[in-house]
């Protein structure tokens, strides 16, 4: 009796497995970018700042240039990319003084949309940190939001446990003994976007 009850009781077990494993996978959300003639972009911040621990690094101005998809059922992976972006007159504490060097393509990718507003991520960032005895790289992603209504790209650190992301220092060398390896700084901004007639949506 216990083995036909075990036996019954597995035969329910491995048909529930091949149930589950024949449902269909769930599609990935497909997206539609509009406003963007030849596929170009270009954003101009105030304020960025760069945060690690206490040690508050500020830029007064920040440019970026870019290209990004146009058209509907696109993957929100690598939906838009920057491909080059500038920093001005960066400054921190003890008169620390630098510059930033952006490696390679920044690749952005939409997440989760609602009510005109994307969330997502930009990944692939790598950035050089120079200055008078100050050397450090950070590497990784970061989190923010695009909104449609308003054409700003906010580079918004509350969104990166909720998105996955982080940044991680490397290389360091100097900085006062501020900037370590391993840290794992956060970055803010917020870049108004041109044309301002892009509009990112997800049905």
């Amino acid at each position: 009796m216990r083995k036909r009850l075990a036996g019954i009781l597995l035969t329910g077990v491995a048909a529930a497995a091949m149930a589950l494993s024949a449902a269909p996978a769930q599609a990935a959300p497909t997206w539609s970018v509009t406003g963007s003639p030849g596929g170009t972009l270009s954003g101009a911040a105030g304020t960025t700042t760069l945060t690690d621990g206490g040690v508050v690094l500020k830029c007064t101005s920040s440019t970026a240039g870019g290209t990004i998809a146009n058209g509907t059922g696109l993957p929100g992976t690598n939906i838009a990319q920057i491909t080059s972006i500038t920093f001005v007159h960066c400054t921190g504490p003890a008169g620390l003084t630098f510059t930033v060097t952006q490696s390679g393509v920044w690749a952005l990718n939409a997440v989760n949309y609602a009510s005109g507003v994307t969330q997502g991520t930009i990944t692939n960032v790598t950035a050089a940190l120079s200055g008078p005895g100050c050397a450090a790289t950070v590497s990784g992603s970061v989190a923010g939001t695009y909104t449609n209504s308003t054409a700003v790209l906010n580079v918004d650190p509350t969104l990166n446990a909720a998105l996955g992301t982080q940044l991680t220092v490397s290389g360091a060398s100097g900085c006062f003994g501020l900037i370590h390896n391993g840290d794992h700084p956060t970055f803010s901004g917020a870049y108004t976007i041109t044309p301002n007639t892009i509009a990112i949506t997800s049905p």
